[in-house]
C-alpha cells in the first residue's frame, strides 16, 4: 500500500472536530446509562473518540483498530486535505461534499465489524437476522469502494480473524476483486464458522469462477459436493447457490441433470 498522505487540516477544521467528538463522546456515554440501544450508543462512543484522536493528532495518525481489524483511515485524511483544497480556491460546495464524505467514513468504520458480532449474539436465528446480517456486509461493501484496503491485511482477517473480521473479509473481497483469493474462498467454504459465512464463502467462489483454471474449477467442485452432502442438503439458499456453482464449473452430463431434483 502507499505511504498516507501527511495531514494537514486548517486549525479552525480540527477545532470543529474535535467539539464534534466530544459531543458524540459524551453524548455515547450518558446514552450507554439512560437508554436500551447499546449498539447505538457505543456508535456515538467510538465515532467521538475517533474524531477527537484525528482533530489532536493530525498527520501524526495513519491507522486505527476497531474490533480486532486495523481499517486504514488514510482515505478520511485525503478527502479532508482536498476539501481544504478546494475552499482555498473558492469552491465551497465541492469542500462541504468533501467533508460530508469524510464525515461518513469515519461514521461507518468504527461499528461495521461490531455491528455484525452484536447481530448475531442478540437476535434469534432466523430472517430478520440474517436481513440484519445482510445489511451488515452490504455496508462493508460500500465502505470498501471508498477505503485504500491493503490486501494482505484483508487475506489476513479471512485467514486469521475473528468471525465478524472472516465476513468484513468476504464482503470486502466480494466488492474489490483485486483483493480476492481462491485459496482463503475455498477455505472459507469447507472450514465456515457459520452457515452464514459459508453462504458469503460460496457466492465469493461464485464470482471468481470465470479466472479460475480447471485444477481450480475441479478443487472448488469437489468441496461444493461434499459440503453440500454435510452440512446443508436442507438449506434453501445454499443447496440453489451450490447447483448454480457446479453448473458453472462442472455442468452436468444431460443423463445426471434429468435424474436430479
Amino acid at each position: 500500500m502507499d505511504s498516507p498522505l501527511p495531514l494537514t487540516m486548517k486549525p479552525w477544521t480540527r477545532i470543529l472536530m474535535g467539539v464534534l467528538g466530544a459531543v458524540s463522546f459524551v453524548a455515547g456515554a450518558i446514552a450507554v446509562f439512560v437508554t436500551e440501544n447499546g449498539l447505538g450508543a457505543a456508535v456515538l462512543v467510538v465515532f467521538g473518540g475517533v474524531v477527537m484522536v484525528l482533530a489532536l493528532l493530525g498527520s501524526s495518525i495513519e491507522s486505527l483498530e476497531f474490533g480486532g481489524a486495523k481499517l486504514v483511515v488514510r482515505a478520511v485524511h485525503e478527502k479532508l486535505q482536498l476539501a481544504d483544497a478546494s475552499e482555498g480556491r473558492g469552491d465551497i460546495a465541492e469542500a462541504g461534499r468533501l467533508r460530508a464524505e469524510a464525515k461518513a467514513l469515519l461514521e461507518t468504520i468504527g461499528p461495521v465489524a461490531t455491528e455484525y458480532r452484536s447481530t448475531r449474539r442478540s437476535m434469534p436465528a432466523g430472517p430478520a437476522r440474517t436481513e440484519a446480517m445482510e445489511k451488515v456486509v452490504s455496508d462493508v461493501r460500500r465502505l470498501s469502494a471508498e477505503l485504500p484496503l491493503d490486501s494482505a491485511e484483508v487475506l489476513r482477517w479471512l485467514e486469521q480473524g475473528a468471525e465478524e473480521q472472516r465476513i468484513a473479509a468476504l464482503a470486502i473481497m466480494q466488492a474489490r476483486p483485486e483483493t480476492r483469493n481462491f485459496d482463503a474462498a475455498l477455505e472459507a467454504i469447507e472450514n465456515s464458522r457459520s452457515a452464514f459465512e459459508q453462504y458469503h464463502a460460496m457466492l465469493l467462489s461464485l464470482q471468481m469462477v470465470d479466472d479460475l483454471d480447471q485444477e481450480q474449477r475441479r478443487r472448488l467442485a469437489e468441496v461444493i459436493r461434499s459440503e453440500r452432502d454435510a452440512r446443508f442438503r436442507k438449506d434453501g439458499d445454499r443447496l440453489w447457490l451450490s447447483e448454480h456453482i457446479l453448473s458453472r464449473v462442472d455442468p452436468p452430463s444431460p443423463s445426471h441433470r434429468g435424474g436430479s431434483n
